[in-house]
């Protein structure tokens, strides 16, 4: 018999000037990026939580506290790779991740198959097993006045 769990996850980081706008493992050029401890990948962050979430595991900054010196600056996928790690040991596989990024700009159609790449390759699952997609607030709040941008993701692990 399989087991199957779901977790939900999402994040939310301002957005700089002049600052880097990773996302999804990729730096896309924007003349603001999100600010945070870590490179600040609001996308991965909310995967990341989703996954712990869903193998009853704490949340991302409980694992990846932004008070630890040891993720200053460094890459979302690597804590990616940690969470994956976890869930791992104890025997659960990623079936799927479904997640949405709600910001007004840049459009970040031309780099979602990258983002998949990216993430399929560090949790080693099928680049077919994970959707992003993109909405605008409207300009309607923070998001709206690009003051800030947010993820959500779901998740689906499975054990045997």
């Amino acid at each position: 018999m399989t087991k199957i769990k779901v977790g939900f996850g999402f994040d939310v980081h301002p957005l700089k000037e002049n600052h880097p706008f990773i996302l999804g493992g990729v730096n896309i050029e924007h003349h603001v990026g999100a600010f945070g401890h870590s490179d600040a990948d609001v996308l991965i962050h909310a995967i990341c939580d989703a996954i712990l979430g869903a193998a009853g595991l704490r949340d991302i900054g409980y694992y990846f506290a932004n008070t630890d010196n040891r993720w200053k600056g460094i890459s979302s996928l690597i804590l990616l790779k940690e969470c994956i790690n976890m869930i791992e040991e104890k025997d659960w596989k990623i079936g799927n991740i479904d997640a949405m990024v709600c910001l007004e700009a840049p459009k970040i159609n031309p780099h979602v198959m990258v983002m998949r790449e990216n993430i399929a390759r560090t949790c080693s699952i099928d680049v077919e097993d994970i959707s992003i997609k993109a909405t605008t607030n409207e300009k309607m709040g923070f998001i709206g006045r690009e003051e800030g941008v947010v993820a959500y993701a779901v998740c689906l692990i499975t054990k045997s």
